[in-house]
């Protein structure tokens, strides 16, 4: 496998910077980077919770990233809701079926304008919605989810290795082949060596799909 050249920090730092000038959901003025040891800090403020998210995605796709540290506050520019109005609001978005998550099926709680989520679903891209859906509300300064995942029914470890093996080759042929997929009682572990932060995640999202998994344990390695 081709082993991934490190770049100095001075360089990752203006990468980084560039990285989130060039978005457009994000305002750079307000976030000053820093990066040791390939680890980029991000410090500062933003004037949304999705605005923070978005600046902590562009720094990771920065080539020779290896790690981000969120020190980024949200400061709202504009009165915000209280806690119980905010909790309101949240609670309106599943009642309105305005997401794809099963009725009942998530609790809220809000403390100093962050959400934490509870409850049980079938699917990750159900948690994923429901964590999307607050996160988005005016006023929102952070999202705990702590909505877990009911395990499937019927569907064997081996069924579960087999399905995200299979996704993987499909997906990136490239760098499927050093991956290896473990497969326990739903929790998946995924082991190996990729070239790049990207690999990494994309490994870890293909095995969110299959049926029946709880939990992902992300161990692969950026080769260097």
């Amino acid at each position: 496998m081709t082993q991934i050249h490190h770049r100095p920090d001075h360089y990752l730092k203006t990468a980084v910077t560039d990285e989130l000038a060039w978005t457009p959901s994000v305002n750079a003025e307000g976030i000053a980077v820093t990066v040791e040891g390939g680890a980029a800090t991000l410090a500062g403020h933003v004037g949304t919770y999705p605005e923070k998210e978005a600046a902590l995605r562009a720094a990771t796709r920065v080539h020779g990233v290896t790690a981000t540290v969120d020190r980024i506050l949200v400061r709202h520019g504009h009165p915000v809701a209280d806690d119980v109005d905010l909790a309101r609001e949240a609670m309106a978005v599943f009642d309105r079926r305005t997401v794809l998550v099963p009725k009942d099926s998530v609790q809220v709680d809000v403390r100093d304008q962050v959400v934490t989520l509870r409850g049980s679903v079938d699917w990750h891209h159900e948690r994923e919605a429901a964590r999307q859906a607050v996160a988005a509300l005016p006023g929102v300064s952070g999202v705990r989810n702590l909505i877990t995942l009911r395990p499937a029914p019927g569907i064997t470890a081996a069924e579960s290795k087999e399905r995200i093996l299979a996704a993987l080759a499909r997906h990136a042929p490239g760098f499927a082949q050093h991956v290896e997929v473990a497969v326990d009682d739903g929790q998946v572990t995924l082991t190996g060596a990729v070239l790049t932060p990207a690999e990494r995640r994309s490994a870890e999202h293909t095995a969110w799909f299959a049926p029946g998994v709880t939990a992902v344990d992300n161990r692969v390695k950026l080769s260097g």
